[in-house]
């Protein structure tokens, strides 16, 4: 996928596309739209700047385009977790890391997820050392 930033909204619209598995415009502005109070037309320019940020891909479908997400939901945010640790943090995940250690409202599911990431990068670490 192109490395072009890319604002909360539209991650946020880019998500909801790819969530749902590929929508047309009037299916967004039906769903997302209207609980954002966005015009049809609005959802059309923010949908075309992300296909032309080469975010979405789209395809006729009986005379209506249909766009998708090139990449999944889960591989958007990553890459805007990884954006934002390079572009505000420096490269370092220090801060964020200080940031989940003083977090009361992570649940014992987040705690695990947390754990496991622990867990995988210590073995990848031994295995990059053998």
């Amino acid at each position: 996928m192109a490395d072009i930033s890319i604002g909360e909204q539209e991650l946020t619209l880019l998500r909801h596309v790819a969530d749902a598995g590929g929508c047309t415009v009037g299916e967004v502005a039906e769903t997302f739209g209207r609980d954002r109070t966005l015009a049809r037309s609005t959802i059309l320019t923010m949908m075309e700047r992300l296909r032309r940020k080469g975010h979405l891909v789209r395809k006729s479908d009986h005379g209506v385009f249909r766009y998708r997400a090139r990449v999944s939901s889960a591989e958007l945010l990553q890459g805007a977790v990884g954006r934002f640790v390079e572009r505000h943090l420096g490269g370092s995940v220090s801060p964020f890391a200080a940031y989940l250690s003083d977090a009361t409202d992570l649940s014992d599911d987040d705690l695990k997820e947390l754990s496991d990431v622990v867990s995988r990068l210590r073995s990848s670490r031994k295995k990059a050392r053998s």
